[in-house]
């Protein structure tokens, strides 16, 4: 039996209000959530990514997988805000959070606590991206099982009141067979893969790129590294993966990583693709994703 969220903050339970500052949205009595419950309780799957502009793209595909009979400009629920941007479409959330995990932590949070006051039953977290490749062709989609650090550690750090917090951060099993099973079907022309993926503080160095402001490394150096994250069947890199894994993995709820491949680094730095292409490898994960949808939909 489905059952709503329960978060690990006991300080909650003694508030008489809770304002979701990013998201704008308020709620005014923590003892009677009926409104949020009304708005949002029908919510079981929240899907987020970098951009503004990706979620409402993805708000606009998914009507059809929902079956939701609206061809209008989709409505950000969370505009009054003015940082991440919220599109309600049926059963789905369709959330920005920004670039790394500092910014996706915040929104992280707020959507957390969101669904436990809306008592959305068993709510599915799915991250929805693009990644740079380690050894697999540009255009893979790649479902996060463990995720490593800048120190290639499968955990997530975090300073807590001036100390170092050390949490594990992998990513539920059984959502990702789920997932998989959605990928590499007839017609698709990618691969669809479930490996370990590097989420790092840093775009630039934290990665190993020789092309930012900064590096006193060499290439040899460079292709060391990404070797001995290849041997621990890191296949991807991005910002995001071990936060969002190892904050989901604390409070019990399901999540899951999905990113499509840009470029290989084994083979260079820059991303080279045409505009074109770029935007075939971004509806990957849409096809993936908006699958699962249908078919967790039709249970």
């Amino acid at each position: 039996m489905s059952k709503s969220v329960e978060l690990k903050n006991p300080n909650l339970s003694g508030m008489s209000s809770d304002f979701l500052y990013h998201l704008a949205i308020n709620v005014p009595n923590t003892a009677d959530t009926s409104d949020i419950q009304q708005r949002f309780g029908d919510v079981r799957v929240l899907c987020m990514g970098g951009t503004s502009s990706r979620m409402r793209d993805l708000a606009i595909y998914l009507r059809k997988i929902v079956a939701v009979s609206d061809d209008g400009e989709p409505v950000d629920l969370a505009a009054a805000g003015h940082r991440y941007a919220v599109y309600k479409v049926g059963p789905v959330l369709c959330v920005s959070h920004g670039v790394g995990s500092s910014t996706f932590s915040v929104v992280l949070h707020e959507l957390l606590k969101l669904v436990m006051y809306a008592k959305c039953p068993d709510p599915k977290f799915i991250r929805i991206g693009t990644c740079g490749g380690v050894g697999v062709p540009p255009g893979t989609v790649v479902v996060t099982k463990d995720a490593y650090n800048g120190y290639l550690r499968n955990e997530h750090e975090i300073p807590i009141l001036g100390k170092r917090v050390v949490r594990p951060a992998s990513f539920a099993d059984d959502l990702i067979k789920d997932i998989l099973a959605y990928g590499n079907l007839s017609g698709d022309n990618f691969e669809t893969i479930s490996a370990n993926t590097m989420s790092t503080d840093c775009f630039y160095e934290g990665q190993g790129r020789t092309d930012g402001a900064v590096c006193e490394y060499d290439e040899a150096a460079k292709m060391e590294f990404l070797q001995k994250c290849h041997n621990l069947g890191i296949r991807n890199i991005e910002m995001e993966a071990t936060m969002f894994a190892s904050m989901t993995q604390q409070v019990g709820v399901k999540a899951a990583d999905v990113c499509v491949t840009l470029i290989n680094r084994l083979n260079g730095d820059q991303v080279e693709i045409t505009p074109e292409t770029k935007a075939d490898y971004e509806q990957r994960p849409f096809l993936i994703i908006g699958r699962y949808i249908q078919g967790l939909l039709s249970k």
